[in-house]
């Protein structure tokens, strides 16, 4: 195969996204059958002793519970966020692979929650630290965080390319 026919990873990053986004809605749809809304204590499933359990909330909001009510408008960011990472995989924007995969990984956690958004009004929540004080998460949540937080980081530490003295040979 020649350097310009290399083979596209478009299937691979739809079967990483259809994956997180299915891995997330199972949690969730097995989170509503075994856990009550708002669980007492003794109603959570430990999932890590003394670490995490797993809880029950909905979550109007965005991150933290912030901006209740906002349906409609974050379902419209998610739109832009969309398109606005499937352009930046269309047009090369994001060369690199792993620019390429923390775009689709986050965008498929935000796709997740927003399909709660679209059709509960709210998204669910359930992992629980209990080491620290922190707003209860999910699946996607944690994807679309590490996803973020990657990009960030090897974007700050990314080595350029030194040029030749010569120029380009």
């Amino acid at each position: 195969m020649t350097p310009a026919k290399r083979k596209s990873p478009v299937g691979g990053y739809i079967l990483a996204a259809a994956a997180v986004i299915a891995l997330d809605q199972a949690l969730k749809a097995w989170i509503r059958t075994a856990i009550p809304l708002d669980p007492a204590p003794a109603e959570q499933i430990s999932l890590i002793p003394g670490l995490v359990h797993l809880s029950h909330i909905h979550n109007a909001g965005v991150a933290f519970g912030l901006l209740q009510g906002g349906r409609w408008a974050f379902l419209a960011l998610l739109a832009v966020f969309c398109a606005l990472v499937i352009w930046a995989l269309r047009t090369d924007r994001l060369a690199a692979p792993w620019e390429r995969w923390t775009a689709v990984l986050a965008m498929a956690g935000a796709l997740s929650n927003g399909i709660d958004r679209a059709v509960c009004g709210y998204v669910v929540d359930m992992l629980e630290l209990e080491f620290i004080r922190f707003p209860v998460f999910n699946l996607a949540d944690s994807v679309i965080n590490v996803s973020c937080v990657l990009f960030v980081a090897l974007t700050l530490f990314k080595k350029e390319p030194k040029e030749t003295a010569g120029g380009a040979e």
